[in-house]
């Protein structure tokens, strides 16, 4: 069954530009092509990138983020409390304001108590500052590498700077061992980030980051098998290009250098923006889309191939979207504001709950301190509640 399943995908018609066979990749006359079980040592060399991983950021990330100043903030330990803690896990870390009166009566506690604590208990769950830290020093330290990497392997490539040059002769291209190692690190790379993506810090774009990493896997992997490394390659280092650019950003943002990290955020924007949306749709998806099938026609592998890179595009604009908010607040403020992908931590007084403490009443008015109380016990009980007292029973 498995030698029929084997044989039915590999077909060379879904993958092959017509008229061509696997047997043209059969390595001869000491030419050597791509296979797809070479992509096999992945694996090994993705377990061994986490442990290079934790042993870079315990060794090296940690002393530097207490060698520049990252110092964590402290957290107010929150009193356990059974109700209020099995609400948390099993309902919603953010209760609705009925919900918060009803546990805060539950648990005879005033409703403010009952917001301090909801807050904190988030507030235990976020990473801490080193933590952030320690990962994007890891990332930016493969990232830069990766990117001089691939600039040392394609420098001297003729695809690199004339990309219709990456059909010449397809499928029939010889595999030069540098390509083969830089392309097995990236992959090893992405890989190890799915394994570690349960420990590390969640952002708000976390779906889109999932996405992205198993888009990246896919892409890489089929286009080796297919032999389709000039692409891909090209691809691989246009994304490095910015890549670095936005964890050094990060790195100055947790040691408080807002200058640096004003500096490194237009010029990471400005790179974003000319390889992600300028670089890519005119370049690589104009090449893939329409000189690919110059000399043959399109094949399900050239249907595949471009779904992949156009989920990559509106990945490129979803993020282009969060960038161009964050330079908004930026020319707007001043300065640099945090990630909006960022779960912030929370103060013991947000703005949130602090109108949730003086609830509007049916006629649109709303108590404030020293207003004076209108008639009915109606009113007065809502007074009690927003004074952060429960209704007497």
């Amino acid at each position: 069954m498995w030698s029929s399943l084997n044989e039915w995908l590999w077909q060379e018609r879904f993958w092959l530009p017509p008229n061509n066979s696997w047997a043209v990749l059969e390595d001869r006359d000491g030419l050597v092509y791509a296979h797809p079980q070479d992509m096999l040592m992945a694996l090994p060399l993705a377990l061994a990138l986490v442990a290079v991983r934790f042993t870079f950021e315990r060794f090296i990330g940690l002393p530097l983020s207490r060698w520049l100043g990252v110092r964590n903030q402290t957290r107010r330990p929150v009193k356990p409390n059974a109700t209020l803690e099995k609400h948390f896990l099993m309902e919603g870390q953010r209760p609705t304001e009925p919900q918060m009166s009803l546990l805060a009566t539950q648990c005879g506690l005033t409703l403010r108590q009952t917001q301090h604590w909801f807050r904190r208990r988030r507030n235990q769950d976020r990473p801490c500052l080193t933590k952030k830290f320690c990962e994007a020093s890891w990332r930016f330290a493969f990232y830069l590498c990766s990117f001089i990497g691939g600039i040392s392997v394609l420098y001297h490539e003729s695809w690199l700077w004339t990309p219709v040059m990456c059909w010449d002769s397809y499928p029939q291209q010889p595999l030069k061992p540098a390509l083969y190692h830089w392309y097995l690190l990236e992959l090893s790379f992405y890989v190890s980030l799915l394994i570690t993506l349960p420990f590390d810090t969640k952002r708000k774009d976390f779906k889109e980051q999932v996405a992205h990493h198993f888009v990246t896997i896919t892409l890489i992997v089929f286009s080796y098998s297919t032999n389709l490394l000039r692409i891909g390659s090209l691809v691989l280092l246009l994304h490095d290009s910015s890549d670095y650019l936005l964890e050094a950003c990060k790195l100055f943002n947790y040691t408080h250098w807002r200058r640096v990290c004003d500096a490194l955020f237009i010029i990471f924007s400005l790179v974003f923006f000319y390889t992600r949306l300028v670089l890519f749709p005119t370049q690589i998806l104009y090449t893939t889309y329409y000189e690919s099938i110059a000399n043959s026609g399109p094949f399900f592998g050239y249907y595949f191939f471009n779904v992949l890179l156009m989920t990559l595009q509106l990945l490129h604009v979803f993020w282009s979207c969060l960038i161009l908010r964050m330079i908004y607040s930026f020319l707007k403020k001043g300065q640099m504001e945090k990630d909006v992908r960022s779960d912030v931590e929370e103060s013991d007084s947000s703005d949130g709950e602090a109108a949730q403490e003086y609830p509007q009443l049916k006629n649109r008015a709303a108590h404030r301190p020293g207003a004076a109380p209108t008639d009915g016990p109606r009113s007065r009980a809502a007074r009690r509640m927003a004074n952060g007292h429960t209704p007497a029973t």
